[in-house]
């Protein structure tokens, strides 16, 4: 987990940005597999433990538990950073002659064929194929960080990369073939922390906290003082060439001489066979009546918001450093991050989302669902969604069914940024996500950054004051497919996936930036996991200055577990000022969305209709315990 964000945060700064905050997405097994907590306590604390020494604040992310993640789980790892858009750079090694330059740690042997075992699934007894995992240090990273940007103020630098999956291997391929050019590496020049290494250990090191640099001729000595003055190593390790070919020198000899092209975007492009599933009709289906209502909602709405996939993550946040640099204005706990940019009135808003059982039900709507929850996330907080980065998870790609999703996942992303006008700046595939044949869900993980013009209109998912009227926008209809609720309650993966009409959507989000906007919003927090009810619940118990309950009344022609659990799209609840809320529903309306008023806040109860009264300091503890119980610790 801790090279995950050191990895991130050198894709970052790489490019001239200063890191501004991160983010993090992950999925554990079920709760009562044995290395569970091992693995949480593992993971949260190997992000905490870089991001904090490095002084990023981790302003939010993403838990969940499945067992399909059993013998995988995941860590997806997200950085924003802020940068002059004038002051670019690149990973490119042009300029016949210029020295290629070596800075940061040294080598060692660390994380050897770690990108190849990433492609590879793994079988009874294969645990010891896994190799050593790259030994990170943020302290030296830190160091790298603060000497990068410092050298990138001066005019030395031609190219820089970072030298992550296969190392030096990667780095000086690609930035060879960005500028058409060739590379001669003299490998003995390379700092080394163990004895006796080999070209080729040399070669594929993945240790961390390095950096390959293409300086101007003549500018050695400016990249090195700068270096030697955070106390990094550096070294002239080769030059420029225009051969079209990477030599790689050693022990006094040729070892290797290699043509860029090839190696880097001339290799087979493999047509895998494409199959649905023969299942993945038969696991849509789903007979409501086959689903019996439980005849206590109350106690239904206990177990969900209990459930591990909906309750408090404030002891995995609680471990992050969320407010270092002072920029963060909406921290973990609420629909989405949101960091100012400062100097001006603006800030940015972050989110990250994927429901990998909408996906494994349908990977095309579970996609489209994924994005638009991010967005909708995004503008819960007041701001315009304006760029996506991904990380797309799935299973052995030479399997048929896998290549279908991963077909069809795309497909879907393609659709839905089109509509929202997001465009897909960068991301990552990580395949082979199985063991024993047992594939992942289909993870297609979405992180989205949006804009707010003005950081004093940003809104929070929680109730404000007493009296004020609860919005509904959006329309409720009854979709049970693929809940929380038919999974936690009824232990049943099932039905067909909530649909998604973009125009209404759109006009949702639309309405609930534009209340925000004009300062007619108090609280937004969109319906997803959980349905309407855990929504309802959620703003009234995480409430950071004392929950604040609700009496809701929700008209609705279906049966009443729907109603309350069921996750349809384009919702989302809103509370206002009494004064302001047939002006808030009139601008809905004039927008193209559905808005009623369905609610009061006030009270130590949540009440919807006469099928729940629960008393919120139960429903408190009962979203808190589930963590802390997983890792075997007390609230």
């Amino acid at each position: 987990a801790a090279t995950g964000v050191g990895g991130i945060l050198r894709d970052i700064f790489t490019m001239g940005a200063r890191p501004i905050a991160n983010m993090n997405s992950l999925r554990f097994g079920k709760a009562s597999h044995p290395r569970t907590p091992y693995l949480v306590r593992g993971v949260v604390a190997g992000i905490g433990g870089y991001g904090n020494t490095m002084g990023i604040p981790t302003v939010g992310g993403e838990v969940a538990f499945d067992e399909c993640y059993d013998g995988n789980i995941l860590v997806n790892a997200f950085t924003l950073g802020i940068m002059d858009s004038e002051k670019i750079f690149l990973g490119k090694a042009s300029g016949v002659g210029n020295p290629v330059i070596y800075v940061g740690s040294k080598t060692g042997r660390d994380g050897i064929h770690g990108a190849t075992m990433a492609s590879d699934v793994f079988g009874e007894g294969q645990e010891e194929r896994r190799p050593t995992v790259q030994v990170g240090d943020p302290f030296t990273e830190k160091l790298l960080l603060e000497a990068c940007l410092e050298l990138m103020k001066t005019d030395a630098i031609v190219g820089i990369q970072d030298m992550g999956a296969a190392g030096l291997t990667c780095s000086s391929f690609e930035m060879a073939d960005r500028a058409g050019s060739g590379m001669d590496l003299d490998l003995d020049r390379v700092p080394q922390r163990e004895e006796g290494m080999s070209a080729y250990e040399l070669m594929l090191s993945e240790s961390q906290e390095r950096m390959l640099i293409v300086a101007k001729q003549g500018r050695e000595s400016d990249v090195r003082e700068i270096f030697e003055k955070w106390g990094l190593d550096v070294a002239v390790i080769g030059k420029v060439t225009d051969s079209g070919h990477v030599r790689i020198h050693h022990g006094g000899k040729i070892v290797a001489e290699i043509p860029v092209a090839p190696i880097v975007h001339q290799a087979p492009l493999y047509e895998r066979p494409v199959q649905e599933p023969p299942w993945q009709k038969e696991v849509q289906k789903l007979d409501p009546a086959s689903v019996p209502v439980p005849s206590d909602m109350n106690e239904v709405l206990a177990k969900l918001i209990a459930s591990p996939n909906l309750c408090c993550r404030k002891w995995v946040w609680e471990q992050y450093d969320h407010m270092v640099r002072t920029n963060s204005v909406v921290i973990p706990g609420s629909d989405a991050a949101v960091v100012r940019i400062k100097g001006t009135k603006k800030a940015i808003a972050i989110s990250t989302d994927c429901n990998s059982r909408y996906c494994y039900l349908d990977p095309y709507m579970g996609t489209v669902l994924a994005v638009a929850e991010s967005a909708r996330n995004l503008s819960c907080a007041g701001a315009v969604p304006l760029a996506i980065t991904n990380c797309l998870n799935f299973g052995n790609p030479e399997n048929p069914h896998i290549m279908w999703q991963f077909r069809q996942a795309i497909a879907g992303l393609t659709d839905a940024c089109k509509q929202f006008g997001t465009p897909i700046t960068g991301g990552n595939v990580s395949f082979y996500n199985e063991t024993k044949e047992q594939a992942i869900y289909p993870t297609p993980t979405i992180g989205m950054v949006g804009l707010i013009d003005d950081v004093d209109r940003h809104c929070t998912q929680w109730w404000k004051d007493d009296g004020d009227i609860i919005i509904l926008l959006g329309r409720n209809t009854d979709d049970l497919g693929g809940s929380e609720y038919l999974k936690a309650i009824h232990d049943r993966v099932a039905g067909r996936t909530p649909l998604l009409d973009f125009d209404k959507e759109k006009a949702v989000q639309n309405a609930c930036r534009t209340g925000i906007r004009r300062g007619l919003v108090k609280s937004a927090h969109d319906i997803s996991e959980g349905g309407l009810a855990v929504a309802l619940a959620e703003s009234s118990i995480s409430r950071p200055d004392g929950m604040i309950g609700a009496k809701v009344q929700i008209e609705g022609d279906m049966r009443i577990d729907a109603l309350l659990f069921g996750e349809a799209a384009s919702r989302i609840v809103l509370s206002v000022d009494p004064s302001n809320a047939d002006q808030v529903i009139s601008i809905a309306r004039e927008l193209g969305a559905a808005a009623v008023k369905i609610g009061v806040v006030g009270g130590a109860k949540l009440e919807i209709n006469d099928c729940i009264s629960s008393d919120l300091g139960s429903l408190y503890q009962a979203w808190c315990a589930t963590i802390p119980a997983i890792v075997g610790e007390k609230i």
